[in-house]
């Protein structure tokens, strides 16, 4: 089962690490239930070693003792321990009287981050979702990846087929709005990107990136350009134009041939020259000249663009501009450019190619996505008054109040419903509001196979990891509770889904994942192979699969230009009330965070803060601002105290400050956390700034006032930050 004995008491196992995408695979060593050391597993065919420093995390969400082992319920005493059979009557009885008071969509559901990490979380949710019977469906999706789900639907027929850099062979690396170094990938599962873009650059390849931060993937790379936030979507239709200008098009290629629209890409963008648009970006015209033919004229390239093009108020036109560089320049499907992952479980053939804007929200008429709303509509279904108004809710594995935006009035809003479930071991800022939590096991006691990242993984694999630690009796695994909510929630379920329902629960979700095996692309990863093998199935690079790879009937990629096209005029407006003078917020990850998950961890807290406003020494100067000084940061709705890092790592005009923190509020049982709360970075981003293409949220570009206060931010207890929080709330 992946564990070879080296002493009489010490043993090793091998796992992937569920962290973060990279899929890193890890050597622990252990001694009866406990963690004795944990490493990177350089016999691992995609990590072959390598681990950044959230692995360590396994061990302490493992020994955390503030996670929660059992039920509790929330008391005007405290959280008071439940049975689990009393727990689950408890939640199902309480969803029930919500839908029958209110009807079935009056409960609501939000899916997090994690949730994708899990193997069987994923393989076995749907059974949660639709006991629930409701429409009300939100996820950390629409803060996130949203656009490129979006875009492959478009193009290539399915939400899920994403293509991904071929980072390992290509020459020429252009990164928009992307850190790779501190993510480790992201919807490009790559372990070890320094080595990797240090490996282009040993070849005589090059690596640019475009941000407005010189971050730490920007430090390593060739070339670095300044860009101002949000203003992506110009330099990317500069580019298209300068493509065509140039001559560099290249519309015989495999990709663009099986574009039927292609020719109308020529006169897209049009009006949008280097020259048009250097001034509001940032980047001169001659530097964007110099990066298209620089491109184009590399043996192989690839244009990757992520967080910092999606999560912004062009983040859908953006991506699809992005992709369609990569076709016109015939990048798409060839060696070195953006290539299709082909893994193991073939998570593309089993599930729906999604919609856009079947339905539309309640109050701020935004389109869902797959039977998901954006979650900038998921406060005001719970305020505004009216037929299908959120009186329940249901949280599992996520931590909205911290990652999604106006956190402030979403704490508001859940406070004020009538029944509320989360499933999670922590009380957190958005579990504490909630009446009974659910906790299930952590990582090291649960099997894993990676159900998502293995489809957007640089190199294909395969990796089963047994649980290292066996569950006690008094624990449930996250699809156990799944199971016997959607048993109590939906006792008429058809007598197919009762019979899944209680095959998953005799023989858990290997036999699941046994059935995908089976169906999948690789004949020869089967459970037992992956058994046999604990460190790995290497399955080889990425390989073309143009046309194959397309789910559209017609084999054809579907470039949905009137549907791009009609966006151009909202840049149109953007370019013509441009505001150079604004002060602009961008959010930052630092590979030791996981959003919000990571900050009860001694270890990957250790250290001076990270939750700094960082700012370049000419806009402090501007505003009076010092090193170290307290700053009080304001939007259009909210204010927080920060401390100022004063850097030239930001270019002037934009002020940065990282996520996932803000764990100073009341009822928080995360000490760590709490000791290192920082402020919400989503206390300041605006709900109302959207994308509006796709129901996007718009945490990147957000305007904001700086206002120096005299007080040193060293002498800024936990409590005076929340007292100051409170005071604007």
């Amino acid at each position: 089962m992946g564990i070879a004995i080296e002493t009489a008491n010490e043993h090793i196992h091998f796992r992937t690490c569920t962290l973060c995408e990279a899929m890193c695979g890890v050597e622990i060593k252990y001694e009866g239930d406990k963690v004795l050391s944990i490493r990177g597993d350089k016999n691992d065919p995609f990590s072959k070693g390598y681990i950044c420093p959230k692995a360590t995390a396994l061990q302490d969400l493992y020994e955390d003792p503030d996670r929660l082992r059992q039920p509790v319920e929330r008391t005007a005493d405290g959280w008071k321990p439940l049975s689990w059979p009393e727990a689950l009557d408890k939640v199902a009885a309480g969803i029930q009287s919500v839908q029958q008071q209110y009807g079935q969509n009056a409960v609501g559901v939000y899916l997090g981050n994690p949730n994708v990490h899990n193997m069987g979380g994923m393989l076995t949710i749907k059974h949660l979702l639709n006991s629930l019977k409701t429409r009300s469906r939100f996820s950390a999706t629409s803060i996130d990846q949203l656009p490129h789900h979006i875009v492959s639907m478009h193009l290539f027929g399915h939400m899920l087929r994403i293509p991904v850099p071929d980072v390992n062979r290509t020459q020429y690396m252009l990164i928009i709005g992307g850190n790779p170094l501190a993510s480790n990938g992201s919807i490009m599962t790559a372990p070890n990107m320094r080595q990797k873009l240090k490996d282009i650059k040993a070849r005589a390849g090059k690596v640019v990136v475009i941000d407005p931060r010189r971050t730490e993937t920007a430090d390593i790379a060739s070339e670095h350009h300044f860009i101002r936030p949000a203003t992506d979507v110009l330099l990317l239709l500069a580019m298209l134009n300068e493509i065509y200008a140039q001559g560099y098009a290249k519309l015989d290629g495999k990709a663009a041939a099986l574009a039927p629209e292609i020719d109308r890409i020529a006169v897209f963008a049009k009006a949008y020259t280097p020259e048009a648009v250097a001034s509001i970006t940032g980047i001169t015209a001659s530097a964007i000249k110099g990066i298209v033919k620089d491109f184009c004229e590399a043996e192989s390239s690839v244009c990757y663009g992520r967080m910092g093009i999606s999560v912004q108020e062009f983040g859908l036109l953006s991506q699809y501009l992005s992709m369609v560089i990569n076709i016109v320049t015939d990048r798409l499907d060839e060696v070195g450019g953006l290539m299709f992952p082909n893994p193991a479980i073939d998570v593309v053939n089993s599930s729906g190619p999604g919609y856009l804007a079947k339905r539309r929200s309640r109050v701020s008429n935004l389109p869902d996505f797959n039977g998901e709303y954006p979650v900038v509509a998921m406060a005001d279904e719970m305020l505004v008054a009216g037929e299908g108004q959120l009186k329940g809710f249901v949280t599992v594995a996520g931590n909205p109040v911290i990652s999604t935006p106006n956190g402030e009035k979403l704490d508001e809003a859940l406070s004020q419903l009538d029944f509320m479930v989360s499933l999670d071991y922590f009380v957190t800022e958005t579990s504490r509001h909630a009446d009974i939590i659910l906790p299930p096991v952590s990582p090291l006691e649960r099997d894993h196979y990676d159900i998502t990242f293995n489809g957007f993984a640089v190199h294909n694999v395969a990796k089963y990891s047994p649980a290292l630690f066996a569950k006690k009796d008094s624990e449930k695994h996250d699809w156990e509770i799944y199971l016997e909510l959607a048993e109590r929630l939906d006792k008429d379920a058809p007598e197919a889904t009762q019979k899944e329902r209680a095959a998953t629960k005799a023989f858990g979700p290997k036999f699941l994942l046994e059935q995908g095996l089976k169906y999948g692309p690789h004949k020869e990863v089967t459970f037992e192979a992956l058994i046999e093998n604990p460190h790995g199935i290497d399955l080889g690079p990425l390989h073309r699969m143009l046309p194959e790879a397309i789910k559209h009937a017609d084999k054809q990629i579907h470039l949905h230009v009137d549907f791009y096209e009609d966006d151009l005029a909202r840049v149109a407006d953007m370019v013509q009330q441009y505001n150079s003078d604004e002060i602009l917020l961008i959010g930052r990850r630092h590979v030791r965070s996981n959003n919000s998950w990571l900050h009860n961890s001694h270890r990957l807290v250790k250290g001076k803060s990270r939750c700094t406003l960082m700012l370049h020494p000419q806009t402090a100067e501007q505003h009076g601002i010092k090193d170290g000084q307290s700053v009080k940061v304001t939007s259009r709705i909210s204010s927080v105290v920060i401390a100022a890092e004063v850097t030239d790592e930001l270019m002037p005009g934009v002020v940065s400050i990282p996520h996932g923190f803000g764990h100073g509020r009341k009822g928080v049982k995360q000490k760590i956390a709490q000791a290192h709360a920082g402020v919400s970075v989503n206390d300041l981003t605006d709900d109302t700034l959207i994308d509006q293409l796709s129901g996007n949220a718009a945490v990147n570009g957000v305007p904001v006032q700086l206002e120096a206060l005299n007080v040193a931010a060293d002498s800024l207890s936990t409590d005076t930050e929340i007292a100051a929080e409170g005071a604007v709330a």
